[in-house]
């Protein structure tokens, strides 16, 4: 199938998990992907439509660094997804600024930065597209999770608001909520088997989610199918969510 033919898209966080998924499934789908992570991390892709670029998405020269490198990699940018995070866990009566900055730096900072110095260009696309992801936590709590639930709900109010002022170009915004997944962030404690099945209990599907059970929502998202969805948060939990 080809529902991203000849489309140029930025995913972040692209060395593993939903960002890796996300990159391999686009690319299969026709896009050009300038696939970026941290310095030192793991990249290598088969598929021909995938370069990769080593970027700190926090840095204060990301934004015009990875947006540079899409462009002249592929001259235009149609679609941008914002899917590079990181998780800490303290109560908020012990976290330091140091956690808090660095998790807001990360999972809603360079969110919006990246998002701003794209924007000039998705505009000027036909089917121009900003696909963020946030989490069920965006719109639950738990404990220690203080800064990472903030940030989540932070990325959901700036989609919806980038959804407001760019709908006059035609271009979409919307994040995906991913529930329980195994992913890089959450291989330490998925490695535990108890840990595993508490979990895949609390989704009604049974079972713990995987990276490419949301790179399919984030194609979706992409592509001409969700050309008339903007401005939502959809959760790819297996239902996780209806228990709370």
């Amino acid at each position: 199938m080809s529902r991203l033919k000849d489309r140029a898209a930025i995913v972040t966080g692209a060395a593993s998990g939903i960002g890796r998924a996300s990159a391999e499934l686009f690319a299969s789908e026709g896009a050009r992907v300038l696939a970026v992570d941290r310095p030192g991390a793991e990249m290598t892709f088969e598929h021909p439509g995938i370069v990769a670029f080593e970027q700190d998405v926090s840095a204060d020269a990301a934004p015009d660094a990875i947006v540079g490198a899409a462009l002249a990699a592929f001259g235009k940018l149609d679609i941008l997804f914002n899917n590079a995070g990181v998780g800490a866990n303290a109560l908020a009566a012990n976290m330091t600024d140091e956690q808090w900055d660095w998790v807001q730096s990360i999972n809603i900072r360079a969110v919006f930065r990246l998002s701003r110095a794209a924007i000039p260009h998705i505009v000027a696309s036909p089917a121009g597209r900003i696909i963020s992801t946030a989490s069920v936590m965006a719109q639950g709590t738990d404990y220690g999770l203080a800064a990472y639930c903030a940030a989540k709900a932070g990325v959901l109010g700036l989609t919806r608001t980038l959804a407001l002022e760019l709908g006059k170009h035609g271009v979409t915004a919307n994040a995906v909520l991913p529930g329980a997944i195994r992913t890089g962030m959450t291989q330490a404690s998925f490695a535990n088997p108890g840990n595993a099945e508490v979990w895949a209990k609390k989704s009604v599907l049974r079972r713990l989610g995987e990276p490419i059970d949301v790179a399919r929502v984030a194609l979706f998202l992409a592509s001409d199918d969700a050309g008339f969805v903007t401005g939502q948060a959809i959760a790819a939990d297996g239902g996780m969510t209806l228990r709370i």
